[in-house]
C-alpha cells in the first residue's frame, strides 16, 4: 500500500482551543529505514494530551497540533531495514517514536532515556526536524523499536492504553520487584487511568497489593481490580502508624499531588525500599519532604519514564495470559467527541481510560 503524502487528524491551533480540535490535514515526515507506518485503527486518550494541548509542559509547536500516544494500528508499509515487522501486522506505538539507537542508553533496553528521544507528539525529529504528530489521526509513523506487535488474545481498543499508560506503571514495577513478586507488599497511589492498570499488574505479578486513594469512594472497584488492602487516607487518621515497615515498593500514579503527604509514605517502606512517582502533574507542582524522612529506613525516592521495547513485549504477554484489561470507554472519533473526551477527562469524568475508535470511518 502506498503511504499518503498527507494525513488527516483531529488538531488544535492553538492551547486556548485544547477541546476544540477540528479536522485536519498535515504533510507526513519522511519514511526512513527503520520506520513503520501504521494505518490507525484506534487511539486511547492520555491525561499527557491534555496537559500538552493546554501548554502546560511546553509550548505548542504546531498550529495544527494532533495529540495522542495510545495507537494501535495495522502495519502499511516498512522501510528497507525494519526486521522484525512486517506488513499487515497489527501494532501499537507509546509515548515515543524514536531515539537515537546509538547510545549506552539505547543499547541496554532503556531507550525511553535517550537524551535524543523524540516524542510521538510536538516533538522535533533530530534528523528532519519534523515536529511529530499524534494519534487521533489517520496514520503514524515509528522507528520499529518503538513499534510494539500486539498479541491476538487483546483486542485494539483494550491494548491502547497499554501503550502508554499500561507500560508506565508496569515498567518500574517489573524493575524493583522482578517478575516474581510473590512475598512482596506493593503499595499503589490513586485509582485512576494509571493506578488502575498498576494494581491489576502487580497483582499479576503476583505481589500483595495495597491500593491508596483519599476516599473509599473507589475502594470496592480498587479490590474487584485485584487490591488485597485498601487505605482512604483522608479518613483513616494517622493511618502510617499502623503499616510500618510494611512495603517493599509504593507507586504514585496520581498526578494531583497537592495534599499527598510523601512523608507518611516513606514512613511505611521497608529499609532500603522505594518510592516512585510516575503521575505528572502541572510543570510549577513540587513535592514537599523533609530529609529525616529518608535516615530512618534508607529509603530512595524516585520516578520513571515509559517503558523499553523489552519491557513492552513482556507486559502485552502477561496482559494476554493473565486477561489484564484496562476499563475503558469507546468512543467514535469525530472533532465534537474528541474535544467532549478531552473536557470529560480533565473533570475526572472517566473509569478510567477512553479510547477513540471507528478511525475508518473518520478519515476514509
Amino acid at each position: 500500500m502506498t503511504v499518503p503524502q498527507q494525513f488527516k487528524g483531529f488538531g488544535i491551533d492553538k492551547a486556548e482551543n485544547w477541546n476544540k480540535p477540528q479536522l485536519v490535514k498535515y504533510e507526513a515526515n519522511q519514511v526512513a529505514s527503520h520506520d513503520v507506518v501504521l494505518e490507525n485503527i484506534c487511539c486511547g486518550l492520555c491525561g499527557s494530551d491534555i496537559h500538552t494541548l493546554k501548554g502546560a509542559w511546553s509550548p505548542l509547536q504546531r498550529n495544527d497540533l494532533v495529540v495522542g500516544h495510545e495507537i494501535i494500528g495495522k502495519v502499511i508499509a516498512v522501510g528497507k531495514d525494519v526486521k522484525d515487522i512486517k506488513v499487515g501486522d497489527r501494532c501499537g506505538i507509546g509515548a515515543c517514536s524514536k531515539s537515537c539507537m546509538d547510545c549506552e542508553r539505547c543499547k541496554t533496553d532503556n531507550e525511553q532515556y535517550c537524551n535524543k528521544k523524540v516524542g510521538t507528539y510536538n516533538s522535533e525529529d533530530f534528523d528532519t526536524g519534523y515536529i511529530s504528530q499524534g494519534g487521533y489521526s489517520s496514520h503514524s509513523i515509528a522507528h520499529e523499536q518503538y513499534v510494539f506487535p500486539i498479541p491476538e488474545a487483546l483486542e485494539s481498543a483494550v491494548a491502547a492504553p497499554l501503550m502508554c499508560a499500561g507500560l508506565t506503571v508496569f515498567s518500574p514495577l517489573v524493575r524493583n520487584l522482578g517478575e516474581d513478586a510473590k512475598g512482596k507488599t506493593v503499595g499503589i497511589i490513586g485509582i485512576g487511568g494509571l493506578g488502575h492498570l498498576a494494581i491489576q499488574f502487580a497483582n499479576a505479578l503476583g505481589a500483595n497489593v495495597v491500593a491508596f486513594s483519599r476516599s473509599s469512594s473507589k475502594k470496592d472497584q480498587a479490590l474487584q481490580m485485584g487490591a488485597h488492602d485498601f487505605i482512604a487516607t483522608g479518613e483513616q487518621k494517622n493511618w502510617n502508624t499502623s503499616y510500618a515497615n510494611k512495603f517493599d515498593f509504593i507507586l504514585n500514579c496520581a498526578s494531583g499531588i497537592d495534599g499527598l503527604n510523601l512523608n507518611d509514605y516513606l514512613s511505611v517502606l521497608k529499609v532500603d525500599a522505594k518510592f516512585v512517582s510516575v503521575g505528572l502533574p502541572p510543570v510549577a507542582d513540587t513535592f514537599e519532604v523533609s530529609p529525616f524522612s529518608f535516615i530512618g529506613n534508607a529509603c530512595s525516592f524516585g520516578s520513571s519514564l515509559l517503558g523499553s521495547k523489552k519491557e513492552a513485549l513482556y507486559m502485552l504477554q502477561l496482559a494476554a495470559e493473565k486477561n489484564i484489561k484496562p476499563w475503558i470507554e469507546e468512543v467514535p472519533i469525530t472533532a465534537e467527541s474528541c474535544g467532549t473526551a478531552l473536557t470529560r477527562c480533565d473533570e475526572g469524568d472517566v473509569r478510567y481510560r477512553f479510547v477513540f475508535t471507528e478511525f475508518d470511518k473518520a478519515f476514509n
